[in-house]
């Protein structure tokens, strides 16, 4: 993974973190994100679920999903996670912190239309939530998989930003 100006970290940079362990361990710990992109000039951020299988990033939803239309067409995304770790309380008000884990990352989403693929995304997507129930479910009728889709994002920008410690 490279680091590019976009992904690193200006603020406090010593907490700043570029490596594939570190990035990989936040994205595997939270069970959200929050999916940044721009339509018609509008800013949203969307939470939704997501899983991480290598050097790539699934997320899925509706087929309905404003989200997930507007990204499968090439749409500039952010992803983030964050796990909130701890508060950390100061005698100053000024100096109250958190302790935090969290992970930007820069990409554009590509739609998931190979049948296997998909499958698999929504496997590694139950597992990252539910580890385990996969086996103990059906699997998805035809009418639920054209429901869905899927996006994938590549990890190949991306940075991790960390506060541990006290006041």
């Amino acid at each position: 993974m490279a680091l590019t100006p976009r992904v690193q970290v200006r603020r406090l940079p010593e907490r700043g973190a570029y490596d594939r362990e570190t990035i990989d361990a936040v994205l595997d710990e939270a069970l959200a994100c929050h999916v940044g992109f721009v339509v018609d000039g509008q800013p949203y951020v969307i939470p939704t679920i997501h899983a991480r299988d290598g050097d790539r990033l699934y997320l899925h939803g509706s087929t309905a999903s404003r989200m997930l239309r507007s990204l499968e067409g090439g749409t500039p995304v952010c992803v983030t996670v964050t796990i909130q770790d701890g508060l950390v309380l100061a005698r100053s008000a000024f100096h109250h912190s958190m302790n935090y884990r969290s992970v930007v990352v820069l990409g554009t989403a590509v739609e998931v239309e190979d049948p296997e693929e998909r499958l698999h995304a929504l496997e590694v997507i139950s597992e990252h939530v539910t580890p385990g129930r996969w086996n103990d479910v059906r699997r998805p009728s035809d009418v639920e998989l054209r429901q869905t889709r899927i996006l994938r994002v590549g990890l190949d920008e991306a940075s991790a930003k960390m506060r541990t410690g006290p006041p």
